[in-house]
């Protein structure tokens, strides 16, 4: 390609991208908020040795600065304040630290594998998937655009569970494992629910007439619902103290006290019975 085309091609590109607002790098700033305020709240977090704390009241000032920077530029001439936003934000962070050490608890006293409640909150993806939703849901309910999306998508790439912010998830939420997981935008949960790994609570139809409306299933409270399994449509409803058994696939309601399971054949036979055995070539 010749020069003189070469600069053509780009004075283009910079028109084309001078139609839309400029960002800047906001899935970094979006990480770097998420991973500021979980350590904020939980030190455990923090990948840095620190020598000396640092005053919370300093930390917090720094913190509101960040998130009103980000505010700002991700959405200039918005309906929504940004000094506003970051006073209601931080004024519900008290109530989220509440709901996240309840969290901690019911996972580790759930999970007979986790030894205490500093070993899940730090290396738990679980549990980070589920803080970082708890943080981005706030930003959902103040319809703030984009970042809570670019929030729980940082906790999906670093755990593989997919909790869109606008879900409604009581407390506690028990997830076990996680990978696979997926929530849906309109989905919700009650209290002391356990999900393990590969579940989908998602919806019948991707149709986009269907925004705004209730397409992802109701899980109530005391629910067990255990791995791959798929739960489907927005008048579902998982009755309360119910067991959805692994590799389900529901899509109608299932009344409380419910146990629902798919039932498979696994046949098992002796060397004897397949004269000398089985072999397999793949």
């Amino acid at each position: 390609m010749n020069t003189d085309r070469s600069e053509l091609l780009v004075r283009t590109l910079l028109e084309q991208r001078g139609l839309h607002r400029p960002l800047l790098p906001i899935k970094g700033e979006a990480r770097r908020f998420a991973e500021d305020i979980l350590e904020f709240l939980f030190p455990h977090f923090s990948e840095r040795l620190r020598t000396s704390e640092r005053d919370p009241p300093a930390l917090l000032a720094g913190l509101t600065r960040e998130l009103m920077h980000i505010l700002t530029v991700l959405a200039p001439g918005a309906e929504f304040s940004p000094a506003d936003v970051a006073d209601r934000f931080f004024a519900s962070l008290p109530a989220i630290y509440e709901k996240l050490w309840l969290d901690a608890a019911a996972i580790t006293t759930g999970d007979p594998a986790s030894e205490n409640i500093e070993e899940v909150v730090l290396a738990y993806p679980g549990f980070l998937a589920i803080a970082v939703y708890r943080i981005a849901h706030e930003f959902f309910l103040m319809r703030v655009p984009v970042f809570p999306r670019l929030l729980t998508e940082y906790a999906h790439r670093m755990t593989g569970i997919d909790i869109h912010p606008g879900a409604r998830i009581g407390t506690p939420l028990f997830i076990d494992h996680g990978t696979g997981i997926v929530i849906g935008e309109t989905t919700t949960i009650g209290d002391h629910v356990k999900l393990y790994q590969g579940v989908t609570l998602g919806a019948l139809s991707v149709d986009k007439s269907l925004a705004n409306t209730k397409r992802h299933p109701t899980i109530e409270n005391n629910v067990i619902v255990y791995a791959q399994a798929v739960i489907l449509g927005g008048a579902t409803v998982i009755g309360h103290h119910s067991v959805i058994g692994g590799n389900s696939w529901i899509t109608r309601s299932v009344p409380p006290y419910s146990y629902v399971y798919h039932e498979i054949k696994i046949n098992v036979r002796t060397p004897d019975e397949t004269n000398g055995g089985i072999e397999f070539v793949i």
